[in-house]
């Protein structure tokens, strides 16, 4: 028999529990002790709505009866060295979440992956926060297990109808990733513990016999015209090699605009859609504590407080946008010229400030393409909303040295369009200079955010404050290109063979979201092909 109890436990207490399940019975009195066979933490989060800051557990009692721990379903998959093989661009959660389930299913990938390995990866950030020296192919947006891996690997997601989400997380536990992510309401990895995690999975697609090759980088498609019909037959990698297979999955993540390109110029349909942009918003991480867990400090026992903001603002929408409590600001952009800024946190969280992208809703249809400077080769108004963010990122770095110092005001400084005298500490290795970010922002952005950050103020007291800056530019929420599919199918509508998936072709938001998109295209793949 299984019994569910909910109880709420001081943050102390609650440690000490999921230390030491057992101790339910000190909880639940009306069940002997030698009757239960496990207690297993079914749910975690945080009531900090009372000035006592609680911690809420739902736990399962197995009373008579042991608890089997599930396995996800790529638990002993069988080798498929000659089966049929499959092209996966990119090494990101949703080409290797594809990949899993094309071995799953029987099918044998061979992942391309611009970038290099998890590992190798760390010199090239390194070289952008020391150096400003931007690799194109290897940063923190390119590279094996993809954006989310050196951005923080929050798994928060609300796609709950894309797929099972316990087969993810079951997926990324069999591979090292912490208990705790199956059950926490927030779960969160760390940069310092998912590049063992990606190696992991990595090490169990290539031991059932796929494949997956570094620096291999996507520059044509091979299409094959049947009649009136297009067919991928293969890809063309470092502009010399070609790799030929059945299906090509593209998983390239959201700043692949090179591929973008490349479809478009096989005439193959793009679409332009909304994205966000905006600023990166950093305050003292004690201070996001004091408001969210209405105390001075916050304790040992407690995670670093984060929050979620949203208002309307003229018919738009701004918000707080992949929160990282106890974290860091990096670089992100993707090429020479251009400043880019996101968000990271480690297992731990113990970084002394907070940030948050604050960010508002940009509709392609509504940008007027007389004020955006286009780049060479995207001139068609299908790149209306690439070219707007690009332009964003070129402005902020042509404001500086020519290096990836970023430009940063007090917010409210910013709200009055007073340029800051001086600026907080920051977590930005490269540093940060005093601007008026009003200026370097277009100005249907700058006024949103303006008008919106007094709002949050009053939403959470304290928050409205010079102690806190922003700093720019974050443009690489999501992709302003969509790549569309068949909603049966998964297939692009006009080239057979040819599946969009993940961030990058708009189907997905963060890492789980990807992963799902990833598992979902591999069985549209895998009906395709038998």
């Amino acid at each position: 028999m299984i019994e569910r109890h909910e109880l709420y436990l001081s943050p102390e207490k609650a440690v000490d529990f999921e230390d030491q399940p057992l101790s339910i019975t000190r909880y639940v009195s009306d069940v002997p002790l030698n009757s239960i066979r496990d207690v297993i933490i079914v749910k975690k989060s945080i009531d900090a709505r009372q000035r006592k800051v609680k911690v809420r557990l739902v736990v399962d009692i197995y009373i008579d009866e042991s608890h089997t721990v599930p396995t996800s379903s790529y638990h002993g998959m069988s080798k498929v060295d000659d089966a049929k093989e499959v092209l996966i661009v990119g090494a990101g959660p949703a080409g290797y979440f594809a990949a899993l389930r094309c071995l799953e299913l029987g099918l044998r990938p061979i992942i391309l992956e611009r970038g290099k390995d998890v590992r190798a990866r760390r010199r090239d950030l390194r070289a952008i926060q020391q150096f400003g020296e931007v690799n194109e192919h290897s940063n923190y947006c390119f590279g094996e297990g993809g954006a989310g891996t050196y951005s923080d690997g929050k798994l928060y997601t609300r796609s709950k109808k894309r797929g099972k989400i316990e087969n993810i997380l079951r997926t990324l536990v069999e591979h090292g990733a912490p208990d705790a992510i199956l059950y926490d309401a927030h779960p969160h990895i760390g940069s310092n513990i998912l590049p063992k995690i990606i190696t992991n999975i990595r090490q169990t697609i290539l031991d059932a016999g796929g494949m997956v090759l570094f620096e291999h980088y996507v520059t044509d498609l091979i299409i094959k015209k049947i009649g009136s019909t297009k067919k991928i037959i293969g890809l063309q990698v470092n502009q010399e090699k070609e790799f030929f297979a059945n299906a090509v999955i593209l998983a390239t993540g959201h700043s692949a605009r090179d591929i973008f390109k490349l479809l478009h110029t096989h005439q193959i349909r793009i679409e332009s859609k909304p994205f966000a942009l905006g600023v990166r918003i950093e305050h003292p991480q004690p201070l996001i504590d004091q408001i969210q867990y209405k105390q001075k400090q916050r304790g040992p026992y407690l995670p670093a407080a984060s929050y979620s903001l949203v208002c309307q603002v003229d018919g738009e929408g701004v918000f707080s946008f992949c929160m990282c409590p106890g974290g860091l600001i990096v670089p992100a952009a993707t090429s020479p010229g251009e400043l880019v800024v996101n968000g990271m946190s480690l297992s731990r969280r113990d970084s002394p400030y907070s940030n948050s992208g604050m960010v508002v809703s940009v509709d392609p249809s509504q940008i007027d393409e007389r004020s955006v400077q286009q780049m060479d080769g995207y001139e068609d108004s299908v790149f209306i909303g690439l070219n707007y963010q690009a332009m964003v990122e070129r402005k902020m770095f042509e404001k500086g040295d020519g290096t990836q110092k970023a430009p940063a005001q007090r917010i409210v400084d910013f709200c009055q369009s007073k340029q800051s005298s001086d600026l907080p500490d920051t977590s930005y290795i490269p540093g940060v200079y005093s601007a008026d970010m009003s200026r370097l922002l277009p100005n249907t952005i700058s006024k949103k955010i303006q008008q919106a950050l007094p709002v949050f103020g009053k939403k959470m007291k304290g928050y409205f404050t010079n102690d806190a800056q922003i700093v720019g530019v974050e443009s690489r929420t999501s992709s302003p290109i969509r790549i569309p599919r068949d909603s049966a199918s998964m297939m692009h509508n006009d080239v057979d063979g040819l599946f969009p998936c993940g961030e990058g072709a708009g189907f997905a938001g963060g890492i789980v979201s990807a992963a799902m998109d990833g598992e979902n295209v591999g069985i549209a793949v895998s009906k395709y092909l038998t």
